[in-house]
């Protein structure tokens, strides 16, 4: 009886994932204590960091928050943290969890309009660089003035409409042809080819974009949580904060863009994929389909999707109110108007925000680690004891190097912290806290693209329904960006050390 019952856990456990998974989380739980015993809450807490790590670059094997939620609950339990300190985490970034709860909801209301205006675009522009462009200088410039998670969101709404339009209507035709032609191969195989140029070229679009959220996001005070942050505790205004960065910001924005006409030049890294004729053709007929049947009730909705669009832009763009609380009012304005008012309808806008709030959360619980064992202190106490003319210039390394692999909210927190410290205590001048704060904002901002771990967008991407669909895996985004990381992560090296 035990051993049934024994067997029936172990095929339960993490479900459907791959057992050599299974028994790779249940080796990290077991080694934890064990590490924690012989060699202490420091070098425990690194391994930890790092088969988190782990349990996100396997996010198609398994979602993270199970594998990921076990190990910072035996975090807690071990006591490399405490729940007061994760509760600290939570409520320092309870705006962001605001945002994904409600915004993320709202933009769902909108996905009609979104794959409408996409729609129309995506058919009347041809060239396939000149999209990608447009895609990463958009997300680029309303991630300077709303908010990364915002932009991503949208750039995810439309891209799983596209794919929905495709697989419905693809799927049906395959099915017809194939009993017309009584289930030709070709047709088999065309339709597979079709599918596959199709995912690459919506992981372009997608990739071109995150990359963009985080080119203006670094511009601004309101782009990321940590410029506000910055900005609050170096005294700088919206205009100052610009200028400040702009030395910096500014030749990566060129260079990111640059990066993106080259690529899809080039073809490089998974890039260049091109929208297939066939399925271009079925999206205008979609297109045309749509526009025969819209009703006059259909035309308002989509009315009141677009002044719902434009109050969240012009709200957010002038911050009436927090993100999620905004959001939360276009939810408001859009059912009500358009007469969606049963709570399943409501509910089911909720359903891809959630799990990742929940995982969020989980991550905030492995930050706690990293913040009560003080993994980052060896790396500061280092660079601030270098020369001051290299300070700058080392800053943005080991910030960029930490929000890859950490979270770049919590690393700018830390290192501003630590520069402010100093500057009180009279260790270093005002000036050179000045270029330390912008060395820390574009250090955590830039270089972080370079896995998922570093912005939540990107984490968001990751674990979005669409990263799935389009075979977006963790590896595969940190390959494509890659080259993003180089060119912009080594321009902002080069601003800060040389320009500042």
């Amino acid at each position: 009886m035990s051993g049934i019952t024994l067997t029936a856990f172990s095929q339960n456990f993490l479900g459907q994932s791959p057992s050599w998974y299974k028994n790779t989380i249940i080796a990290f739980l077991i080694l934890n204590p064990i590490l924690l015993f012989l060699a202490g809450p420091f070098v425990t807490g690194w391994v930890l960091v790092l088969e988190f790590i782990f349990t996100l670059a396997m996010a198609l094997k398994c979602y993270p928050l199970q594998p990921g939620g076990l190990l910072a609950f035996e975090a807690v339990v071990l006591g490399m943290t405490a729940p007061e300190t994760v509760r600290e985490e939570i409520f320092t970034a309870f705006p962001v969890l605001l945002l994904l709860i409600f915004m993320v909801a709202g933009i769902y209301f909108m996905k009609e309009l979104l794959l409408f205006a996409f729609t129309k675009i995506l058919l009347k522009i041809k060239s396939k660089t000149l999209i990608s462009l447009m895609f990463c200088l958009v997300s680029a410039f309303l991630s300077a003035f709303l908010d990364a998670l915002t932009v991503t969101a949208v750039v995810i709404s439309v891209a799983v409409g596209f794919y929905s339009v495709y697989h419905r209507v693809a799927s049906g035709k395959h099915f017809r042809d194939a009993h017309e032609h009584g289930a030709d191969e070709s047709i088999e195989d065309s339709h597979h080819s079709d599918l596959d140029e199709f995912r690459g070229f919506l992981r372009n679009l997608l990739m071109h974009a995150a990359v963009g959220t985080a080119l203006g996001g670094v511009c601004t005070t309101v782009g990321e949580p940590q410029n506000l942050l910055i900005s609050s505790i170096a005294g700088w205004d919206f205009i100052e904060f610009f200028l400040r960065m702009a030395p910096v910001t500014m030749p990566v924005l060129v260079v990111g863009l640059t990066t993106c006409i080259l690529l899809e030049k080039l073809k490089w890294f998974g890039y260049g994929e091109v929208l297939p004729e066939r399925v271009r053709e079925i999206l205008t007929s979609f297109d045309e389909h749509e526009t025969e049947i819209r009703t006059d009730r259909d035309v308002a909705r989509l009315v009141i999707q677009a002044i719902a669009a434009i109050f969240l832009i012009f709200a957010l763009a002038f911050h009436v109110a927090e993100v999620g609380i905004i959001g939360l009012t276009i939810i408001v304005i859009q059912t009500a108007f358009n007469g969606i008012t049963e709570e399943h309808q409501i509910g089911s806008a909720f359903e891809e925000a959630l799990p990742f709030t929940a995982l969020l959360v989980v991550f905030f619980a492995v930050v706690g680690v990293i913040h009560d064992q003080h993994l980052f202190t060896p790396v500061i106490t280092w660079v601030l004891s270098l020369p001051v003319d290299t300070q700058p210039g080392m800053f943005y390394i080991a910030n960029g190097l930490l929000s890859a692999i950490s979270d770049n909210v919590f690393v700018a927190t830390v290192y501003i912290g630590e520069v402010k410290a100093a500057l009180d205590s009279n260790a270093i001048t005002r000036e050179q806290f000045d270029l330390l704060a912008v060395a820390i904002n574009t250090g955590t901002n830039i270089p972080s693209v370079a896995t998922p771990n570093g912005q939540a967008a990107f984490l968001f991407l990751l674990t979005s329904s669409i990263a799935p669909l389009v075979r977006l895996s963790y590896m595969r985004m940190v390959t494509m960006a890659a080259p993003y990381t180089f060119t912009m992560g080594l321009t902002g090296w080069l601003a800060v050390q040389y320009l500042l």
